[in-house]
């Protein structure tokens, strides 16, 4: 958005968190936030709001919006994932906003019974385009020969993820240079915690290399053998890329205590949900460790033929969550003119 010329009023870093600690802490800039947000549409009385992910800071604007500008028509962009969790979030959407653009085909069904008007425009994260990305000058950065393998190290886009995930990164590591004296260890970090990771890796017996910047992750993601990733968008971009992954995820453990008993789904990574089975394999919370990971990341080193069984089974995933649609972008597009119209 910021290329095309929108500047936001306000800085949305503070909503960057996860886990229920985090948020509690984070609890009042939200409420502000999302005060000065609805104040703003109150003021400018706007045709319509395209609330944008984010659950619980986008309900509380709704919610100011509705209350102070009510012909504003709501629109959320990608739905709450009452699939995996509280599944009530359903009903309390369908009683705040008009419309629902859902990027899930899985989704509609849990909203549409409760009345709320849903569209499917498709994920926009399965448009990423590869064509640009370079992996021989990742290879040639490093040195790598053709027969030499490369892990590539995606740990999070958050503080917290990053400070959980990496001591079992480096455990899995040092093991695999054990195993792989020749195994080339790069990171890929998001720009939001670029110098965490590199703080963290600085004191690793043997740093990982860092490539940062989109078109270098791009690049890293064709050039690696294999993945090891943070549950999130960036698994569903290593399957774009056609890059094998093995998954992971630490909460702290009261969140994690807390996350036991509302998670209802048996898989975190979005190609698994797709094909319903686990074709990514995902280690989390305490089989996230050291020997665990190096032992699923060395499956893959050593049998191509189970990486590239991998890669196909996460591209029919991929085709499954496309559902169909082309633009993604264009669609929910359409969808936001086509609503505004009827209006």
């Amino acid at each position: 958005m910021a290329a095309q010329g929108i500047v936001s009023p306000i800085d949305i870093t503070a909503l960057g968190v996860l886990g229920v600690f985090d948020a509690l802490r984070a609890y009042p800039t939200v409420l502000r936030l999302a005060s000065e947000t609805a104040g703003l549409a109150a003021r400018q009385k706007p045709d319509a709001a395209v609330l944008i992910d984010s659950w619980g800071f986008n309900l509380r604007v709704a919610r100011g919006i509705r209350a102070r500008s009510p012909g504003t028509k709501l629109i959320k962009y990608v739905a709450p994932q009452v699939w995996a969790t509280r599944p009530g979030r359903a009903r309390t959407l369908a009683r705040v906003v008009d419309r629902l653009l859902t990027i899930h085909a899985f989704d509609a069904r849990y909203f549409e019974a409760e009345g709320l008007a849903t569209t499917f425009v498709g994920n926009p994260a399965l448009q990423r385009d590869f064509s640009d990305a370079d992996p021989t000058s990742i290879r040639r950065a490093l040195g790598a020969t053709k027969g030499e393998h490369i892990l590539l190290l995606l740990p999070g886009s958050r503080r917290g993820e990053v400070d959980r995930l990496l001591p079992h990164f480096r455990d899995a590591v040092a093991r695999l240079r054990l195993e792989w004296p020749e195994l080339h260890v790069i990171a890929a970090p998001a720009q939001s915690v670029a110098s965490r990771v590199r703080e963290h890796l600085s004191s690793w017996d043997t740093p990982a290399r860092i490539f940062e910047g989109d078109h270098q992750k791009l690049s890293s993601m064709r050039a690696a053998t294999v993945a090891l990733a943070c549950s999130g968008t960036v698994t569903t971009e290593l399957a774009i890329a056609g890059c094998p992954m093995v998954v992971t995820y630490r909460l702290g453990p009261m969140t994690a205590a807390i996350a036991k008993r509302l998670i209802r789904t048996p898989y975190i990574t979005l190609v698994n949900v797709a094909a319903q089975r686990i074709v990514a394999p995902e280690l989390i919370q305490k089989a996230c460790n050291g020997p665990a990971l190096a032992r699923e990341i060395s499956l893959r080193l050593a049998d191509a033929t189970l990486r590239r069984r991998q890669v196909a089974d996460q591209t029919v995933a991929l085709n499954i969550m496309q559902g169909g649609v082309q633009d993604p972008i264009g669609a929910a597009a359409e969808a936001i003119i086509t609503s505004l119209d009827g209006r």
